[in-house]
C-alpha cells in the first residue's frame, strides 16, 4: 500500500469523524435552487435525505405563518432522497427567513412533545387499557 492510500485508510475509521466534516455535510442538506424571485420574498429550496415526513410536517409549520402566502413541497422522484420545497410570502419576511422560522417552529413542537411524553411515561400516568 502506498503512503496515500494508507492515510485515505487511516481518515475513514469509524467512530473518527472530523467536526468540519459534519457541518460541511450540514452546510449542503439545505440548497436554494436557481428561480427565487429578486426581493427574495419567493423562493425554492431542496433538502436532502429527506421524505414525505418532514416535508407534510414542515409545510404545515410554514403555512401557520401569516406572512406566507404559499408552501407546497413535492418529491422529484421516488428513488432520491430529496425534497423540495417552494415558499412565497406577502413581502414581511424572505422565503428563506419563513423557511428559518418554519424550521425553528417545528423543532419546537417536537421538543415539547418529546418532554410531555416523558413526563408522563415517568410519572406512570399512562394507562394501556382502552377507555
Amino acid at each position: 500500500m502506498t503512503e496515500i492510500e494508507e492515510r485515505k485508510v487511516d481518515d475513514v475509521e469509524m467512530g473518527d469523524v472530523d467536526e468540519s466534516e459534519e457541518l460541511q455535510a450540514d452546510n449542503n442538506k439545505i440548497v436554494l435552487l436557481p428561480g427565487a424571485t429578486s426581493d427574495g420574498f419567493a423562493a425554492s429550496f431542496q433538502i436532502t435525505d429527506e421524505d414525505h415526513t418532514l416535508g407534510n410536517a414542515l409545510r404545515y409549520m410554514i403555512m401557520k405563518n401569516s406572512e406566507v402566502e404559499f408552501c407546497g413541497y413535492s418529491i422529484p422522484h421516488p428513488s432520491e432522497n430529496k425534497l423540495n420545497i417552494r415558499i412565497q410570502t406577502y413581502g414581511g419576511m424572505t422565503a428563506v427567513e419563513a423557511l428559518q422560522k418554519g424550521l425553528d417552529d417545528l423543532s419546537d413542537l417536537c421538543t415539547h412533545i418529546e418532554e410531555e411524553f416523558s413526563t408522563k411515561v415517568a410519572a406512570k400516568d399512562s394507562s394501556t387499557e382502552e377507555p
